[in-house]
């Protein structure tokens, strides 16, 4: 198990993550992984499996039936937890489980705003808080209308990320930076999530123009991270990096595939 203690939650779990790699010199290493795939006891066992290889932090994946930027393997791995019954609760069990089991590294729970309007937006983030989450991602919601959840996660001291991509106008990115808490998720590419073989050879670019804007908000990139010779290739340029399909591909295999392919991405420099 990581020897991280959990001594701060939220904001400052984020902050904290962020500060030890870079003092370490490298960028922070996010996975993302689905509750419920291939089962739910399996999930949470991949996370814990890469919560032991020293991973610094997860994003926690909320199934939905209408999963917008989801590629194909993460789609077929939500559908799958859907139809094993996985919901809103049943995620934030398994949040409030991999605590009681000693998972210390940040957890963002990444899902569609649809099934959060459901449960209640004040009543999420409050149980997402108590339930040990440190802030939210979600993916269609749109800065310019995202000031109710803002509120409700300012209650409970969670962080909020918004999505910038390489179409986003420098006005949107500096809306973005005033907006977001914890850090601004970078869509390496446009489309949809899914591992690819190469990186945009744009990518330094882009990263420099919202660099210009974003000041100190720490920039996590995602979208088609999958080798570690990809990671190696983000070392000084952001300050984090999320694999997402690679993940889940690897979760289909088993539990020691995650376990592999999250020490072998945790360990790139």
């Amino acid at each position: 198990m990581s020897q991280m203690t959990r001594t701060e939650t939220g904001l400052d779990a984020i902050a904290a993550m962020f500060a030890r790699a870079k003092a370490e010199n490298r960028a922070a290493f996010l996975p993302y992984y689905p509750i419920g795939f291939p089962g739910y006891d399996d999930s949470l066992a991949a996370i814990e499996a890469m919560a032991a290889e020293d991973v610094d932090g997860f994003e926690i994946g909320m199934p939905f039936s209408d999963p917008l930027a989801d590629g194909p393997t993460v789609q077929a791995a939500t559908q799958k937890a859907l139809e094993n019954g996985i919901t809103v609760s049943r995620c934030l069990d398994a949040v409030r489980e991999l605590r009681a089991r000693g998972v210390r590294q940040p957890m963002l729970m990444m899902g569609y705003l649809n099934p959060i309007l459901s449960y209640g937006i004040d009543r999420f983030a409050h149980d997402a808080h108590a339930a040990g989450a440190d802030g939210l991602i979600i993916p269609d919601l749109p800065p310019e209308e995202g000031a109710i959840v803002a509120a409700a996660c300012a209650r409970e001291g969670l962080g909020l990320v918004f999505f910038l991509a390489p179409t986003s106008s420098d006005e949107r990115v500096a809306l973005v930076a005033r907006q977001a808490t914890g850090f601004i998720y970078v869509v390496s590419l446009t489309g949809v999530t899914g591992a690819r073989d190469h990186l945009p050879e744009y990518l330094t670019q882009f990263i420099h123009r919202l660099r210009a804007h974003a000041g100190d908000v720490p920039l996590v990139l995602g979208f088609g991270i999958s080798t570690p010779e990809q990671a190696q290739r983000l070392h000084g340029l952001v300050d984090g990096f999320i694999a997402g399909s690679a993940m889940v591909k690897a979760g289909a295999a088993g539990t020691d595939a995650v376990r592999e392919l999250a020490r072998s991405l945790r360990r790139a420099r």
